[in-house]
């Protein structure tokens, strides 16, 4: 497909500069384009390549001071970054109304489910009994969808992902390959033998509008009640999130992070990788956890920027780190600190002996 600069900038709503007659086939990195291709520069570490990109459309910010000629057309909008993202969505919204439809075979649909407008299911699918699908659901070859499962429209499940039996899903959420929603939360009493015996997980996951979730996520089913996942959430790969657990509107997580039973976290929330919460705390709206970081205990101011294991406030966890690397200089001078006290001492005590 073909679009020109003009297209392009109704979409995004940016002003032009250059030629909007110029026609774009592709997209490209602002280092890696050539003629034909649109590209985007938001980063400064970037801006050398304009002026020497072969890029025929480039999307930049509006603050963006030009130094020197640019053979390429500029569309200009307030955040490079989200204008080009915004033109990424709208490319994949008509990609997906082109794309495939129907039920391929073999797999397998239950009687009783109920498929909307323009579905599509591939090869070796499984829909179980009650199912219900909305219209323009995408469900890739491999997956299952177990039984009063409800996905509603526009929500797109790849290859290989599972859905346990009455767990939801609301409008345009996407499940990367190999993730497991509404797997048993791990629930095991401790038994006087030593034993333990499993406490079954009776409970369901929600998810709501918007929610973006990574390959090889797992989101348990709750002991009892549901796991919620809010609108606009976004989990990357490789997330453990356990039972009963609470993701509030428009919170990211990055790799590896785990969060524990029936903890509940804000609104608007960043959460760096590999970060490891336990069970039953609360994390209040807007907090940021950096990377590798451990919550021991909850978060109630909100907005809080947190550091370290356990987790402490940011700035000081990089003043403590700071003092942490200096200690074996500060070791050393404390040694000699305690010999130049020990020569004053000395020196002391022989005074006061020769005084006598």
């Amino acid at each position: 497909m073909q679009f020109t600069a003009l297209q392009v900038a109704t979409l995004i709503k940016g002003q032009i500069e250059g030629d909007p007659e110029v026609k774009v086939n592709r997209i490209a990195k602002i280092e890696e384009a050539t003629e034909g291709a649109l590209s985007f520069v938001a980063n400064p570490k970037y801006e050398e390549y304009l002026y020497t990109t072969s890029a025929s459309i480039i999307i930049v910010n509006e603050s963006l001071q030009i130094t020197q000629p640019i053979n390429s057309t500029l569309i200009r909008v307030k955040d490079a970054y989200s204008g080009f993202a915004l033109l990424l969505d709208k490319y994949n919204e008509i990609i997906s109304q082109i794309g495939k439809k129907g039920v391929e075979q073999p797999s397998f649909v239950s009687k009783s489910a109920s498929l909307g407008k323009d579905v599509y299911i591939g090869a070796f699918a499984y829909i179980g009994e009650n199912v219900i699908i909305g219209d323009r659901v995408k469900i890739y070859p491999g997956c299952y969808v177990g039984d009063n499962v409800v996905i509603n429209e526009d929500s797109v499940l790849f290859a290989g992902v599972k859905i346990y039996d009455g767990c939801s899903l609301g409008c345009r959420v996407t499940i990367h390959s190999g993730t497991v929603v509404g797997g048993d939360g791990f629930g095991f009493a401790p038994q006087k033998d030593g034993s333990y015996k499993k406490v079954p997980q009776i409970g369901n996951v929600i998810i709501e509008d918007d929610v973006e979730i990574g390959a090889n996520t797992t989101i348990d089913r709750a002991t009892m009640g549901s796991t919620n996942i809010r609108k606009g959430v976004k989990l990357d790969n490789l997330i453990q999130i356990a039972h009963n657990v609470e993701i509030g509107e428009n919170t990211v997580i990055a790799a590896q992070t785990g969060v524990s039973g029936s903890t509940k976290v804000g609104k608007s929330c960043i959460i760096g990788g590999q970060v490891g919460m336990v069970g039953h705390i609360h994390i209040a709206n807007g907090t940021r956890i950096n990377a590798q970081s451990g919550l021991s205990k909850s978060v109630t101011a909100e907005n809080a920027a947190l550091n370290g294991s356990p987790a402490f406030d940011y700035k000081s966890s990089l003043k403590s780190q700071a003092i942490f690397r200096n200690l074996p200089e500060l070791q050393q001078r404390l040694h000699k600190l305690e010999e130049l006290v020990e020569e004053l001492s000395s020196l002391l005590n022989q005074n006061i002996s020769v005084r006598k």
